[in-house]
C-alpha cells in the first residue's frame, strides 16, 4: 500500500464543478491511499475580521486564482484509480477526518435552504473551532461537539452529462450531505468512466440531519482515503447502480430526488434490492423487513436533489 497527497491549490481545486472531462490530477492503484487537503469558503463568506478568523495562505491563493466556477464547493481532485472502468464498483473507506481550521461559517441567502420564503435575507456566521478539544462555540452561546465529514464525495459522471454544479448529489455521489460517513465508514460509489476519478471537499464540521438552512458548519477539513476497485461490481454488490454506505453498525442506502417523496421511494427500492442481494429473502419479505427494522432519514432538504437514507442494523440479517 502506497500513501499519497493531494494539497489544495489551484491546479487541484475544482470549484463547483463535476465534469467527466477534467483530467486526474493523481493516479494511484488499488487499495493505495491518498490524503487530500480540502478548503472551504468562496469570498462572499470570508470573514471581515481576519485576525479573530485568518484565511489560510492555501485558500487565498484560489481566491486570487480565478478559477471557473459552477457551483459554491471547493472540490480537490480528481484521483484516478487505475484499471477502473464503468461498471465497477469504487470502494471508499474514510480512514480520517481532521479539522483543518480553527472556524467555520453557517448561513443562508435569498431564495435558498428549507424556507427561503420565510427567511428571504442574507445571513451568515462565523463560528471558532477548537481542532484539539474538537468543539465549536456558537455566537450565540453553546459550545458544540464536530463530528466532522465531507459533504461532498464522487467520482466523475458520465461522459454525457457534460459540465454540472457541484449542488445537485447524483447517481455519481457528490453533494450527498450524509453526516454518517465519518472516518471509520466506507462509501461505494459505480464507477461510470475510466479511472474512477473520485473527489472530495465541502468539508463539514457538523451538521443535522436535513441541512436546513442550506449550511452545516462549513469548514476546511483533511481526509484519508483508501480507494478500493471492485471490477464487476464485486460479489457483494453486483451491478451497483447508486451510492450506499457502510458503518461500523449500519449499512446504508441512499436516494435522491427533487420530490422527497420520490427520494424516499429509492432509497427503499435500494434498500430492497441490497437485501435481496445479501440474503434469500423474496423480494416480499426484503419489503416487510425494511418497515419493521430500517430507519430512514432526511439526508438534506437543500441541494435541489433532496435526500433520503435508510438503515439497516448490521447482524439483524447477515
Amino acid at each position: 500500500m502506497t500513501i499519497h497527497h493531494v494539497a489544495a491549490n489551484p491546479q487541484t481545486i475544482q470549484f463547483g464543478i463535476f465534469d467527466a472531462a477534467i483530467a486526474p490530477v493523481l493516479t494511484i492503484e488499488s487499495g493505495d491511499t491518498v490524503t487530500m487537503q480540502c478548503l472551504s469558503g468562496g469570498l462572499e463568506v470570508m470573514p471581515l475580521d481576519m485576525d479573530r478568523f485568518p484565511i489560510a495562505p492555501a485558500l487565498q491563493a484560489i481566491h486570487e486564482a480565478g478559477l471557473a466556477r459552477l457551483g459554491t464547493h471547493m472540490i480537490t481532485g480528481p484521483v484516478a484509480v487505475r484499471g477502473a472502468m464503468p461498471g465497477d464498483m469504487l470502494e471508499i473507506r474514510i480512514e480520517a477526518v481532521e479539522p483543518g481550521s480553527d472556524w467555520g461559517y453557517c448561513g443562508f441567502r435569498p431564495l435558498s435552504g428549507t424556507i427561503p420564503e420565510d427567511f428571504p435575507s442574507r445571513f451568515i456566521s462565523h463560528i471558532p473551532v477548537d481542532r484539539e478539544r474538537r468543539t465549536c462555540r456558537l455566537p450565540w452561546g453553546p459550545e458544540l461537539a464536530l463530528s466532522p465529514f465531507f459533504g461532498i464525495m464522487g467520482v466523475a459522471p458520465p461522459a454525457g452529462y457534460g459540465r454540472l454544479s457541484s449542488k445537485e448529489p447524483r447517481e455519481f455521489g457528490g453533494n450527498l450531505d450524509n453526516k454518517e460517513l465519518v472516518a471509520g465508514t466506507t462509501l461505494y460509489l459505480p464507477v461510470l468512466v475510466e479511472g474512477a476519478n473520485f473527489c472530495a471537499g465541502d468539508g463539514h464540521g457538523l451538521q443535522g440531519d436535513g441541512e436546513v438552512c442550506v449550511n452545516a458548519l462549513e469548514m476546511s477539513l483533511n481526509g484519508q482515503f483508501t480507494l478500493v476497485l471492485h471490477k464487476g461490481g464485486g460479489a457483494a454488490a453486483p451491478l451497483l447502480r447508486y451510492p450506499r454506505a457502510e458503518t461500523p453498525t449500519h449499512w446504508i442506502s441512499m436516494g435522491m430526488n427533487e420530490d422527497l417523496d420520490q427520494a424516499m421511494k429509492q432509497a427503499l427500492r435500494e434498500m430492497i434490492a441490497f437485501i435481496c442481494v445479501r440474503t434469500s429473502l423474496s423480494r416480499e419479505q426484503a419489503y416487510q423487513t425494511c418497515s419493521l427494522a430500517v430507519d430512514f432519514r432526511v439526508t438534506q432538504t437543500v441541494n435541489g436533489e433532496k435526500g433520503i437514507h435508510g438503515m439497516l442494523r448490521k447482524g439483524l440479517l447477515f
